[in-house]
C-alpha cells in the first residue's frame, strides 16, 4: 500500500454498528434466566481474548462458575460486602441499600475475571505503571461488554467482595487475583441510560470538563464555542 494513502475505514454501516454497540452498553443488574448458548459464550471469550495488553501480557483468566453451591456462596460474599460499603456511605446508605448491585442468582451465566499469578515478571510496559496488568484486563472486560450488547445480551460487572474471601472460594494460587465477577445473560431490556444515573445516584459528566489540552486544568480548544459566521449579504445589499 502507498504510504500516502491511509488505511481504509470500515463500511458506514459497520462504523455506526461499533458506536451504538459503545453508545448502547449497559452495567445491567437485572436478567431474564435462560441460557447463553456455547458457541456464542466461546465467540465473546474469544473477543475478550483479543483484548490489547501491555507488553502483551494478557493477564485476565475467566473463571466460569457452573457449580451452584459455588455461585451462591460468591453470591453472599457480595451481600456481605454490600452491607459494609453502605456503612461506609454514611448518609447515603439507606439510598444505596434500595439499589440493586447485582445480578448474580440471576444471569445465565456467572463469570469470574481474575489477574494471573506470576505478572511480576513482565516488566515491559510495567517498570513504573505496574497497574498496567489491571488496564489490560479491564479492556478484555469492555471487548466482552461490547461483544455481548451486540449479541443481545446484558452483562454486569460486580466489584463489590473481599478479594481475598473471592480468592479463596475460587481457589486462585498465590498471587492471582480477582478484579471481577460478570453476570452475564439474556435481558428482558436494556436500561434506557445508565441504571445509577436513572436511580439518581450520579450523573455522567460533560466531556469539556474531562479533556484538556497540554496541562491539567487547560480547556480543549476541541469543545470551544465556534464563532458564528456573519450573515451573506443580500444582493440588493451588495452595492450599497
Amino acid at each position: 500500500m502507498d504510504q500516502e494513502t491511509p488505511a481504509p475505514a470500515f463500511a458506514v454501516d459497520a462504523v455506526q454498528a461499533v458506536y451504538r454497540a459503545i453508545r448502547e452498553r449497559r452495567d445491567m443488574r437485572h436478567f431474564a434466566g435462560g441460557q447463553v448458548a456455547p458457541e456464542l459464550l466461546h465467540r465473546l471469550l474469544e473477543a475478550a481474548h483479543h483484548a490489547p495488553s501491555v507488553g502483551f501480557m494478557q493477564p485476565w483468566r475467566f473463571i466460569r462458575v457452573r457449580d451452584p453451591g459455588l455461585r451462591l456462596r460468591l453470591h453472599q460474599a457480595v451481600e456481605e460486602e454490600r452491607v459494609r460499603t453502605a456503612q461506609a456511605l454514611g448518609e447515603r446508605q439507606d439510598e444505596f441499600m434500595r439499589l440493586k448491585v447485582q445480578g448474580i442468582l440471576d444471569a445465565a451465566e456467572l463469570l469470574a475475571v481474575a489477574l494471573a499469578d506470576g505478572r511480576e515478571k513482565h516488566v515491559f510496559g510495567r517498570r513504573t505503571l505496574p497497574q498496567m496488568d489491571l488496564a489490560s484486563a479491564a479492556c478484555a472486560i469492555q471487548n466482552l461488554w461490547l461483544a455481548a450488547r451486540a449479541e443481545g445480551l446484558g452483562m454486569g460487572w460486580v466489584s463489590l467482595f473481599e478479594p481475598t474471601e473471592v480468592a479463596r472460594l475460587l481457589g486462585l494460587p498465590p498471587g492471582a487475583e480477582p478484579i471481577a465477577l460478570l453476570c452475564l445473560g439474556p435481558v428482558h431490556a436494556f436500561y434506557d441510560e445508565p441504571m445509577l444515573q436513572r436511580e439518581r445516584w450520579a450523573r455522567r459528566e460533560a466531556l469539556p470538563s474531562m479533556v484538556f489540552d497540554d496541562r491539567w486544568g487547560q480547556p480543549c480548544a476541541l469543545f470551544a464555542p465556534q464563532p458564528t459566521a456573519a450573515p451573506a449579504a443580500r444582493p440588493d445589499e451588495l452595492d450599497a
